[in-house]
Parts: structure tokens; C-alpha cells; sequence
């Protein structure tokens, strides 16, 4: 019985000591930083007071914009600035990147060492074309690991994700649309993202542009994920695992397809999913 007794005790000692290992290691993974994702349109002064009010801004802190997916950077950079630069004194810099400059050292420090780091709109496929394995990718996580805020509107947006949606159909008539015109199997085409977020896709302009199915075939693709599709003037706000929503309008997030399967003319088919549509104030959890 005292033999028992001793490796009951011994056991529950080897759980207690796993269970704070793998704490401690999930705690290292953790980024200490926050991501404050813009789900594109008109930025309110609002919205961009709590993006300074999330990245809590000290003194000698600094922000860098990232104008690479805009075919307009230098505008880009000019209105998100002045934007910010009404709110707070602090310096605000644009690195616009190129594949001959992506490893200058200098710029790449700077970028590393930014406490807000602002992607602006444009193409997502021409910011990761510029980024994509080189020293600014690396930057960014590092800055994001360390406790800064990185924020993105628009294809800045889409950036975030590990699995990225470029907005283009692969089945059929493959002209670009701003809304997806069919629910088929394959339809969607999807890139190497940044990857600050894992198990999650994200969409912008969605309600304003009524992307439901190009939302639902992500879905379909990684039935396992969390896809969001977040609205003009809205943004969600990332500490962790936690999501809060602000801004004009909502944020829609569909998951967990039950039945998902594809018929013999290739037509996507799932008997329900879990469903939710948020707006300014409310939060929510990802996996």
C-alpha cells in the first residue's frame, strides 16, 4: 500500500512537471505582440485611435510602413501618416522594399526594432513577392515576437495569413471578380502569406464586396480552419488567441463544416458550420 502510495505521488509529479514544460514551451511560441487586421476602405479617426491605443506607443517609439503591395506607395505611405501623425508625435518612416534592397541591413534593423509596423492595401501577391523568404520576412516576425504591433489593411489584410487568398478562381472563367460567381471544389487560389496568423484565413472588403463564397471555398479547402472575413472601416484586434472587433461594420467568421464533400460535377456540399458575425466591442477565440 505505501508502494502505492509512492508512485501515485511520483506519477502526479511527472504530470505536474510535463504540464509545466509544455506551458513554458507554449509560452515561448506565444508572440508578445498584437496584430490589428484592416478589413480595407476608409480608415475612421476611430479606428485609428485605437490601432495607437493597441500598439501603446512610447516615446521614443517609432512606426514603419510598408507601402509594397500599392502600385501608389509613396500616397500610401503619405495618408496613413498623416493619419497617425495627428494623434501622436512619434517618428513615422516608410521602407518601401524591393528585391534589390531587401537585404540592406540598415533598413532591415529599423524594421526589426519598429514598435508599429503598418502594411498598406494593394496586392498581397506583390507585397510576398517582395518579402517572401528574405530578411524583411524575418523582421517582421522578429518585431511581432517581441512585443510590436503589426497592422495591415486590405492586401495588408490578406498578408497575415499563413495560407493567403489571392482573390483569384482557378476553375472556368478565371477572369478576376471581386465575388466568386460559383461554390466549386479547387476554385480558389492560395499563396505563401506572411504567417503571423496559423489556422486562420483572412478575406477584406467582405460584406461590402459580398465574398461569402470566396469565404466558404477557403473553407472548403481547410476545413480545419477558422476563415474571417472582415468588413470595410472594421478591423479585429489579435492578442493570442483572443480576437476583439472595432470599427463601422462587422466581421463574419465561419468554421467547422459537418458533411463537407464534393458531388461528381465538382460542386462543394456540406450539411452545416459553425457561424458567427461580430461587430465593434465584441470578442471572440480562434483555435
Amino acid at each position: 500500500m505505501f508502494f502505492l502510495f509512492l508512485s501515485m505521488n511520483y506519477a502526479l509529479s511527472i504530470a505536474i512537471a510535463l504540464s509545466l514544460v509544455f506551458s513554458h514551451a507554449s509560452a515561448q511560441h506565444t508572440p508578445k505582440g498584437k496584430l490589428f487586421i484592416i478589413g480595407g476602405g476608409s480608415r475612421s479617426n476611430d479606428l485609428i485611435k485605437k490601432l495607437v491605443e493597441t500598439a501603446d506607443l512610447k516615446s521614443k517609439d517609432y512606426i514603419v510602413v510598408l507601402p509594397m503591395a500599392s502600385e501608389l506607395p509613396v500616397e500610401s505611405f503619405q495618408g496613413i501618416a498623416k493619419q497617425i501623425g495627428e494623434l501622436i508625435p512619434n517618428k513615422i518612416t516608410s521602407f518601401n522594399f524591393s528585391r534589390a534592397t531587401v537585404g540592406n541591413k540598415r533598413w532591415v534593423d529599423s524594421l526589426r526594432n519598429a514598435r508599429l509596423i503598418y502594411i498598406a492595401g494593394g496586392s498581397q501577391d506583390r507585397f510576398m513577392d517582395v518579402v517572401k523568404n528574405t530578411p524583411v520576412y524575418e523582421a517582421i516576425h522578429a518585431a511581432y515576437k517581441n512585443g510590436s504591433t503589426v497592422a495591415g489593411t486590405s492586401a495588408g489584410a490578406a498578408v497575415m495569413s499563413k495560407v493567403m487568398i489571392t482573390g483569384q478562381q482557378l476553375a472556368g472563367d478565371t477572369t478576376y471578380k471581386e465575388t466568386f460567381d460559383k461554390l466549386w471544389d479547387k476554385n480558389i487560389e492560395f499563396k505563401d502569406g506572411l504567417g503571423l496568423l496559423d489556422s486562420v484565413i483572412i478575406d477584406q472588403h467582405f460584406l461590402k464586396r459580398s465574398r461569402h463564397n470566396r469565404l466558404i471555398s477557403a473553407l472548403a479547402a481547410y476545413p480545419d480552419y477558422t476563415c474571417i472575413g472582415i468588413d470595410e472601416s472594421t478591423a479585429i484586434i489579435v492578442r493570442g488567441n483572443n480576437i476583439e472587433v472595432s470599427g463601422e461594420s462587422q466581421v463574419m467568421t465561419i468554421s467547422e463544416p459537418q458533411g463537407l464533400k464534393v458531388n461528381s460535377r465538382g460542386l462543394i456540399l456540406m450539411q452545416d458550420l459553425r457561424f458567427g458575425l461580430y461587430a465593434d466591442g465584441e470578442k471572440f477565440l480562434i483555435r
